[in-house]
């Protein structure tokens, strides 16, 4: 689960992160009112959204007056800000930060992270900060340093520190920077996040750690254990139809494709997009209605694929083990009756009742093509969707 930048500083804020005075505003005027508050003759202005780049798409402004704080705050509010990590329509502003300026003297990138491939949470710092990390990789990638965190252990005073000298910090500068590294890991461990990026964290000419811009994202499957983070989620910056599986414990994805896929198991569902691809066509989501679906949960599966318009042809691989073919068969059958299907569909079943499940398909007097071997399944919908769109 993402959060917005103002809401990832008010948690590193309760574990002693140091930052800039900043409010929240959602009109012109209280923008001003804001920044008057806050005081100073400086105000970074920046648009909350989930997804970075806004600086590169016009969603951050510099003020030096509050004329200018409430002139910006009219240019962003509203706006469909475009960045490299939103889609082509961008993402309209609602909200927007107002954060006291001050005075930067080097900008740096850290981030925690869990490292799936190194099976830890990882540490990486940057002198770069300010910039793409992807674009420092690319073009610098000796400024950029990694510290793997041992599980059994945590993070460790000496590696904090390690982290801060390796920043070229002076020596007060890199005893404060070895803090926050501290105080960023207590707070990623304790709200269970799966992110903290700040980019940047700079040093003020006073020789001061300030974090600038923050990003965090958590693991949905620990919120249970976080309802005051779990409050923090804003709707409208999800996807409606991602929004309306998680009612109905469905795990759903939405890509670029045109093929729709019904799958029960993630690791099932990954295999069947890659077969997909493997015979020329491109999924439109990841579905996974789990090893428990009831009836009901399939039909609203089913009916949640033929929301996206892109989907033109539909892939049901089905292995009924907790889960019955029967009752897959059921809730397909109901779906495509109440919303009158008009894509090609292919199923393919095997496990549990898997005679009765293809019985009822086969009865129900719908346009159904059946498989026995996912390959097949794959070729077969690729085909048709190619046929029906010709």
């Amino acid at each position: 689960m993402k959060i917005h930048e103002y809401q990832a500083k008010e948690i590193l804020r309760q574990f002693g992160v140091p930052l800039s005075p900043g409010l929240i505003a959602d009109t012109p005027l209280q923008a001003r009112q804001m920044a008057q508050q806050l005081g100073g003759n400086t105000f970074a202005i920046k648009a909350q959204i989930h997804a970075g780049g806004r600086g590169k798409g016009g969603g951050v402004k510099i003020a030096k007056s509050l004329d200018e704080v409430e002139q910006y705050t009219q240019q962003i509010l509203g706006m469909m800000l475009i960045t490299p990590q939103t889609s082509p329509t961008g993402q309209r502003v609602k909200k927007i930060y107002i954060e006291q300026g001050c005075q930067i003297a080097q900008e740096l990138y850290l981030s925690l992270l869990l490292d799936r491939e190194q099976g830890c949470l990882t540490f990486v710092a940057s002198t770069e900060g300010g910039m793409d990390i992807e674009e420092v990789a690319h073009t610098h990638p000796d400024k950029i340093v990694k510290y793997l965190i041992d599980p059994r252990y945590g993070l460790q005073s000496f590696q904090a520190r390690d982290i801060a000298f390796n920043l070229n910090l002076k020596d007060k500068t890199t005893l404060k920077m070895a803090a926050v590294i501290e105080e960023i890991y207590k707070a990623f461990m304790a709200t269970d996040a799966s992110l903290i990026e700040i980019n940047p964290l700079v040093i003020t000419t006073e020789g001061n750690p300030v974090v600038l811009d923050a990003k965090m994202t958590f693991d949905e499957n620990a919120l249970f254990r976080h309802p005051t983070v779990a409050a923090l989620r804003d709707p409208d910056e999800e996807d409606p139809a991602e929004l309306e599986a998680q009612k109905y414990e469905l795990n759903y994805v939405k890509l670029d494709g045109n093929i729709g896929c019904m799958v029960n198991g993630a690791g099932l569902a990954m295999a069947t997009m890659d077969v997909i691809k493997l015979y020329g066509g491109e999924p439109a989501n990841f579905l996974d209605v789990g090893g428990g679906a009831t009836r009901e949960r399939v039909t609203k599966a089913f009916k949640l694929i033929l929301s996206d318009n892109n989907v033109k042809g539909i892939l049901v691989n089905i292995f009924g083990g907790i889960m019955r073919c029967d009752i897959i068969a059921e809730g397909i059958i109901a779906a495509a009756r109440d919303i009158n299907l008009h894509v090609p569909l292919v199923v393919r079943l095997e496990g549990t009742n898997v005679e009765l499940g293809q019985q009822l398909l086969q009865q129900s007097g719908l346009p159904i093509i059946t498989a026995h071997e996912l390959g097949e399944a794959a070729q077969k919908i690729v085909q048709a969707v190619e046929e029906h769109q010709s």
